[in-house]
Protein backbone atom coordinates (compact mmCIF):
# COMPACT_ATOMS: atom_id res chain seq x y z
CA UNK A 1 0.00 0.00 0.00
CA UNK A 2 2.57 2.15 0.95
CA UNK A 3 4.38 1.11 -2.08
CA UNK A 4 1.42 2.44 -4.37
CA UNK A 5 1.69 6.21 -2.62
CA UNK A 6 5.24 6.43 -2.80
CA UNK A 7 4.92 5.14 -6.79
CA UNK A 8 2.02 7.76 -7.58
CA UNK A 9 4.31 10.16 -5.93
CA UNK A 10 7.39 10.36 -7.57
CA UNK A 11 5.16 9.25 -11.12
CA UNK A 12 3.37 12.98 -10.32
CA UNK A 13 7.27 14.91 -9.64
CA UNK A 14 9.00 13.47 -12.00
CA UNK A 15 6.11 14.06 -14.61
CA UNK A 16 6.27 17.93 -13.53
CA UNK A 17 9.93 18.11 -13.51
CA UNK A 18 9.67 16.52 -16.89
CA UNK A 19 7.47 19.19 -18.18
CA UNK A 20 9.08 22.26 -16.78
CA UNK A 21 12.25 20.85 -19.06
CA UNK A 22 10.45 20.03 -22.00
CA UNK A 23 9.34 23.95 -21.94
CA UNK A 24 12.39 25.53 -20.74
CA UNK A 25 14.45 23.60 -23.49
CA UNK A 26 11.78 24.54 -26.28
CA UNK A 27 12.04 27.86 -25.30
CA UNK A 28 16.01 28.12 -24.87
CA UNK A 29 15.83 25.89 -28.49
CA UNK A 30 13.92 28.56 -30.42
CA UNK A 31 16.46 30.95 -29.05
CA UNK A 32 19.69 29.02 -30.04
CA UNK A 33 21.56 30.51 -32.78
CA UNK A 34 25.02 29.11 -32.27
CA UNK A 35 27.25 25.98 -30.62
CA UNK A 36 30.49 25.02 -30.91
CA UNK A 37 34.04 26.28 -28.91
CA UNK A 38 34.42 29.09 -26.92
CA UNK A 39 38.02 30.35 -25.63
CA UNK A 40 38.93 33.58 -23.77
CA UNK A 41 41.42 36.36 -24.22
CA UNK A 42 42.89 38.59 -21.36
CA UNK A 43 45.88 40.38 -20.48
CA UNK A 44 47.84 40.72 -23.97
CA UNK A 45 44.83 42.79 -24.96
CA UNK A 46 43.79 44.77 -22.08
CA UNK A 47 43.34 48.57 -22.56
CA UNK A 48 43.64 48.06 -26.54
CA UNK A 49 41.41 48.59 -29.02
CA UNK A 50 38.88 46.10 -30.54
CA UNK A 51 37.86 46.12 -33.40
CA UNK A 52 34.52 48.35 -32.85
CA UNK A 53 36.78 50.90 -31.37
CA UNK A 54 35.95 50.39 -27.51
CA UNK A 55 38.57 49.66 -25.47
CA UNK A 56 39.02 46.48 -24.31
CA UNK A 57 38.97 45.73 -20.43
CA UNK A 58 39.72 41.98 -19.96
CA UNK A 59 37.33 42.71 -16.44
CA UNK A 60 34.38 43.53 -18.89
CA UNK A 61 31.68 40.86 -19.81
CA UNK A 62 32.23 41.17 -23.76
CA UNK A 63 33.00 38.96 -26.49
CA UNK A 64 34.37 38.63 -29.97
CA UNK A 65 32.23 36.91 -32.80
CA UNK A 66 33.76 36.60 -36.27
CA UNK A 67 30.23 37.74 -38.24
CA UNK A 68 27.30 38.90 -35.39
CA UNK A 69 27.21 42.86 -35.58
CA UNK A 70 28.73 45.20 -32.73
CA UNK A 71 26.67 45.34 -29.17
CA UNK A 72 24.74 42.15 -29.93
CA UNK A 73 23.81 41.02 -26.29
CA UNK A 74 24.16 37.39 -26.21
CA UNK A 75 23.71 34.40 -23.37
CA UNK A 76 26.56 31.80 -23.66
CA UNK A 77 26.29 28.64 -21.48
CA UNK A 78 28.46 25.83 -20.99
CA UNK A 79 27.36 22.65 -22.33
CA UNK A 80 28.82 20.78 -19.93
CA UNK A 81 27.45 22.40 -16.11
CA UNK A 82 24.75 24.77 -17.79
CA UNK A 83 26.56 27.96 -16.04
CA UNK A 84 25.77 31.03 -18.25
CA UNK A 85 26.92 34.59 -18.62
CA UNK A 86 25.33 37.39 -20.47
CA UNK A 87 28.29 39.18 -22.99
CA UNK A 88 28.16 41.98 -25.83
CA UNK A 89 29.79 41.41 -28.61
CA UNK A 90 32.31 44.03 -29.41
CA UNK A 91 35.11 42.77 -31.03
CA UNK A 92 36.11 40.27 -34.14
CA UNK A 93 37.63 36.93 -34.36
CA UNK A 94 40.06 35.77 -37.01
CA UNK A 95 37.76 34.59 -40.00
CA UNK A 96 39.28 31.05 -40.04
CA UNK A 97 39.31 30.55 -36.44
CA UNK A 98 37.66 26.98 -35.58
CA UNK A 99 36.10 28.44 -32.28
CA UNK A 100 32.73 30.35 -32.47
CA UNK A 101 33.70 32.92 -29.84
CA UNK A 102 36.24 34.36 -27.91
CA UNK A 103 35.35 35.77 -24.08
CA UNK A 104 36.45 37.99 -22.09
CA UNK A 105 38.36 37.02 -18.81
CA UNK A 106 35.54 37.94 -16.30
CA UNK A 107 32.89 35.85 -18.82
CA UNK A 108 35.18 33.02 -18.86
CA UNK A 109 35.51 33.30 -15.15
CA UNK A 110 32.16 33.25 -14.65
CA UNK A 111 31.66 30.29 -17.25
CA UNK A 112 34.52 28.49 -14.57
CA UNK A 113 37.06 27.48 -17.81
CA UNK A 114 39.85 29.73 -16.62
CA UNK A 115 41.86 26.47 -15.73
CA UNK A 116 40.61 24.41 -18.49
CA UNK A 117 40.99 27.61 -21.57
CA UNK A 118 38.30 26.48 -23.82
CA UNK A 119 34.81 24.48 -23.41
CA UNK A 120 31.89 23.59 -25.40
CA UNK A 121 29.17 26.60 -25.57
CA UNK A 122 25.96 27.48 -27.00
CA UNK A 123 24.80 31.29 -27.75
CA UNK A 124 21.35 32.23 -27.69
CA UNK A 125 19.73 35.65 -28.12
CA UNK A 126 17.60 37.61 -25.46
CA UNK A 127 14.50 37.74 -27.23
CA UNK A 128 12.65 36.34 -30.76
CA UNK A 129 12.68 39.68 -32.01
CA UNK A 130 16.54 39.65 -32.22
CA UNK A 131 16.67 36.94 -34.59
CA UNK A 132 14.11 39.25 -36.76
CA UNK A 133 17.21 41.69 -37.01
CA UNK A 134 20.11 39.16 -37.33
CA UNK A 135 17.89 37.70 -40.53
CA UNK A 136 17.67 41.29 -41.62
CA UNK A 137 21.16 41.98 -41.09
CA UNK A 138 22.86 39.05 -42.92
CA UNK A 139 19.89 39.18 -45.79
CA UNK A 140 20.98 36.14 -48.42
CA UNK A 141 24.41 36.11 -47.17
CA UNK A 142 23.74 34.24 -43.49
CA UNK A 143 27.00 32.38 -42.81
CA UNK A 144 26.33 28.35 -42.10
CA UNK A 145 27.25 28.20 -38.67
CA UNK A 146 24.42 30.28 -37.62
CA UNK A 147 20.94 29.22 -37.18
CA UNK A 148 18.66 31.76 -37.91
CA UNK A 149 15.17 30.71 -38.26
CA UNK A 150 12.04 32.95 -37.68
CA UNK A 151 9.88 32.11 -34.68
CA UNK A 152 6.46 31.44 -34.96
CA UNK A 153 3.89 32.98 -33.18
CA UNK A 154 1.06 31.25 -31.19
CA UNK A 155 -1.92 30.44 -33.59
CA UNK A 156 -5.37 30.59 -32.33
CA UNK A 157 -6.97 27.71 -34.13
CA UNK A 158 -10.34 25.86 -33.07
CA UNK A 159 -10.90 22.35 -34.45
CA UNK A 160 -13.88 22.36 -36.02
CA UNK A 161 -16.76 19.67 -34.78
CA UNK A 162 -16.59 16.85 -36.75
CA UNK A 163 -20.43 16.20 -38.78
CA UNK A 164 -21.42 13.14 -37.78
CA UNK A 165 -23.82 12.87 -40.38
CA UNK A 166 -21.26 12.15 -42.98
CA UNK A 167 -20.12 9.43 -41.09
CA UNK A 168 -21.57 6.06 -42.41
CA UNK A 169 -23.14 3.58 -39.68
CA UNK A 170 -21.05 0.29 -38.99
CA UNK A 171 -24.39 -1.92 -39.87
CA UNK A 172 -23.43 -0.37 -43.93
CA UNK A 173 -20.25 -1.99 -44.10
CA UNK A 174 -21.31 -5.71 -42.85
CA UNK A 175 -23.95 -6.44 -45.10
Amino acid sequence: MKFDYLRKWMFLVFGLLAVSFAEASTQGDSLLIQEGVASFYGKRFHLRKTSNGEIFHMDSLTAAHKTLPFGTVLKVTRVDTGTSVWVKVNDRLPKYSKRIIDLSQAAASELDMIHDGITMVKLEVIEPEVIEILIDYYGEEKPLSIRLRPIAFAINYTKPSPDWSLVKHPAAFFP
